[in-house]
């Protein structure tokens, strides 16, 4: 029994967030396939926000992440905080694998967001006006 639970593969999943989108990020060893929703990293629309996923692991190097395959779900939010979060949970999921101090020192460095959440939301919506701080005028005439 013991001889099976040896040969098990390794599996990490980890998790990203940013405002109201959440990535799951599924890193088991293989080709070097990032995949965002099923959808190939490289293919992955729109630019700005393929970029954005991209820069973990431009960071991390090929040596690094060519042997991994990970597999990123999102939900929740718009295109770029979804980009973040999934960006986020790559990183969290390559210093979690090579379990790697200057790994995590040069994505510290690169951008602190990569793997320290950022607690910011939106404020919720006042009785008497718009939005959250902007009220209806008054006439004093």
């Amino acid at each position: 029994m013991s001889s099976s639970s040896s040969v098990v593969k390794k599996v990490l999943v980890v998790s990203g967030k940013r405002k109201t989108a959440i990535a799951r990020a599924i890193i088991r060893p293989g080709r070097g396939r990032v995949r965002i929703n099923n959808v190939p990293v490289e293919i992955y629309e729109p630019e700005v926000a393929r970029l954005k996923i991209m820069e973990p692991l431009i960071e991390a190097g090929e040596e690094i992440w060519k042997n991994l395959d990970i597999d990123v779900k999102v939900r929740g939010g718009g295109f770029m905080g979804q980009a973040e979060a999934a960006r986020m949970a790559i990183a969290r999921g390559l210093v979690k694998w090579t379990k790697s101090s200057t790994l995590k020192s040069a994505l510290l460095r690169l951008d602190r967001a990569l793997l320290a959440g950022d607690p910011r939301r939106k404020e919720p919506k006042k009785f008497g006006g718009p939005g959250a701080r902007a009220q209806d005028q008054t006439s004093y005439r």
